[in-house]
């Protein structure tokens, strides 16, 4: 068996080197670099604070907008909190409704409970904290991973919600081999989240942005990022860092687990479906068999990618709004 022997010795020696790789990455101090970059926000965040919520925990939540109008909660995606998925959002929709936005648990700054992530539980938590504030029924608008938690929120808590907005989002994330085998990848994900310094990460995110990476690490960055956004790449970073990486890659099993087909034509509640026509996460014909299943949806096309919320807001925002405006005015 001198076959065996020596794979069995290769093997070894790989995992080896590979272990004191990732521990020499894992353990090198933060370099002094010449010219440092401080995460300043975008102007005009609205005001934040922590809503103490009984059994759920302290929530990060933001409001704006008059407190006499229709509320609307705003749930993000997978990785990005809410500040990253609707920082460009805030402040047009304030404008005629009461805007609520939280990070979820394992997200940004959300609590941190020692459970699994369950896309239930976020629903739920999001739930708890419209019954605290006292803001129900609410118009739920939720992108990408938010997608399902608003559906969710419908599903578990059919009295909190007034409608549906769901943009770049799916009613099942497993139904394409390539979104089968990408869950499957998690777990090197979730290593890799653990061991690669923030400052390399922030390197990453620049190289794929002008184009420099030959594989992409994110479908939030691309070559055709404005100017105005690479350079709060820093602040996006840091707030990226903010999150849970266990909690992260529970969040994107949750997503290979979650398939709503069998229950969305019950939804009862005026509905619309973003669809971004030039996605390369979520498949366009995903999004629009979404549209299909929920009764009476109207569906409105944005001509971008999966980053389209944050790279080209000109384009999104106006559809955000008039999806909203139809659903508040079809409630």
């Amino acid at each position: 068996m001198p076959v065996v022997r020596r794979l069995l010795t290769a093997t070894s020696a790989l995992g080896a080197l590979i272990g004191v790789g990732a521990t020499w990455v894992a353990s090198r101090p933060r370099p002094d670099l010449a010219d440092p970059t401080v995460p300043d926000p975008p102007p005009g965040l609205p005001p934040a604070r922590i809503v103490a919520v009984p059994g759920h925990g302290e929530l990060f939540v933001r409001e704006a907008g008059p407190a006499d109008g229709p509320p609307v909660v705003l749930l993000h995606g997978w990785i990005y909190p809410a500040d990253l998925t609707w920082w460009t959002c805030y402040g047009p929709l304030a404008a005629t409704a009461r805007v609520i936005a939280m990070d979820y648990r394992g997200h940004g700054r959300g609590p941190r409970p020692a459970k699994p992530f369950r896309l239930a539980d976020a629903a739920d938590d999001v739930a708890a904290l419209l019954r605290h504030l006292d803001v129900s029924p609410a118009v739920a608008v939720g992108y990408s991973m938010g997608g399902p938690v608003a559906q969710l929120l419908w599903q578990r808590h059919p009295g909190l919600v007034r409608g549906l907005v769901l943009c770049a989002t799916s009613s099942t994330w497993t139904a394409s081999p390539r979104m089968r085998w990408g869950w499957r990848l998690i777990g090197i994900f979730q290593v890799l989240l653990r061991v690669i310094p923030r400052h390399w990460w922030e390197r990453l995110y620049y190289a794929q942005a002008t184009g420099q990476l030959p594989v992409p690490i994110s479908q939030m960055i691309n070559p055709d990022t404005p100017r105005e956004l690479l350079e709060l790449l820093p602040w996006i970073i840091a707030e990226l860092d903010r999150g849970s990486a266990e909690d992260v890659a529970e969040a994107g099993r949750e997503l290979s687990r979650y398939d709503a087909r069998g229950w969305l034509a019950t939804v009862d509640v005026p509905a619309a479906v973003l669809v971004t026509t030039r996605d390369s996460l979520v498949p366009v014909d995903h999004q629009r068999d979404l549209a299909a299943r929920i009764p009476f949806a109207r569906t409105f096309d944005v001509d971008g990618d999966h980053d389209v919320v944050i790279a080209r807001p000109e384009i999104f925002v106006p559809q955000l709004l008039a999806a909203v405006r139809a659903v508040l005015d079809a409630s």
